[in-house]
């Protein structure tokens, strides 16, 4: 069977390191800038990165409208960390540009996600986590259970909410997450899919975490 071409959304962030990690198991990959390369590839990866930066670019260069076309059409998207906020139909908490303008995503996912959630570049943190989807990927030995993923969260989102389109594949244990005003911890979404998109609060690529590329990768070709 013909490998997926796998493309990389690189306006801004961390596309390098995703390109990296595609690469390494084995798929065609390219960078992609322009609204007709979208053409060329089977499935998109938004990288971790700023989200604002990212919106205002994509618009920039014509980016987003086909984009957000083709999401509707079912084309397969991966989005970690801001990737995920883009690819929220709500942000919960939006910056606005100097004309009061909420910033904008390229929306598919029926989820309401809030921006830097854990905290600043300084409250950065690792855990493992079980991530749903993952036992019966080509690379996992099927007499074993999956070893638990190294996720990497850097000034990342988290999910607050889903609709029922939405399945959750890992959440974050409420030790692990910051109190809220009323002194408050708990478990907070980090990993999702709907449909053919897919969404992670982490970076993957950051921990040397091959499995969720994997993961869209057989999502791509209709076997996950």
């Amino acid at each position: 069977m013909m490998l997926p071409r796998v493309g990389v959304l690189a306006l801004q962030g961390d596309v390098r390191e995703h390109l990296k990690a595609l690469e390494s198991l084995g798929v065609p990959v390219v960078a992609v800038k322009k609204p007709g390369e979208l053409n060329e590839v089977d499935g998109l990866v938004i990288p971790g990165g700023e989200s604002t930066v990212i919106d205002k670019l994509a618009r920039m260069y014509g980016v987003a409208e086909v984009l957000k076309a083709k999401i509707a059409e079912g084309f397969p998207v991966y989005g970690s960390c801001a990737g995920m906020i883009m690819l929220a139909n709500t942000i919960a908490d939006p910056t606005k540009n100097l004309k009061g303008e909420p910033q904008q995503s390229f929306g598919g996912i029926d989820m309401v996600v809030r921006r830097n959630a854990f905290g600043r570049q300084v409250d950065s943190f690792e855990v493992d986590l079980t991530i749903k989807g993952l036992d019966t990927l080509p690379s996992q030995d099927p007499a074993h259970a999956a070893e638990p993923v190294r996720a990497a969260f850097i000034r990342a989102p988290w999910v607050e909410s889903v609709g029922n389109s939405v399945e959750v594949l890992a959440t974050v244990p409420a030790e692990n997450t910051p109190r809220s005003a009323d002194g408050v911890r708990m478990a907070r979404i980090v990993a999702v899919r709907s449909g053919n998109l897919l969404a992670t609060s982490f970076h993957p690529e950051v921990s040397g975490e091959r499995r969720i590329h994997e993961l869209f990768i057989q999502m791509i070709r209709g076997d996950a």
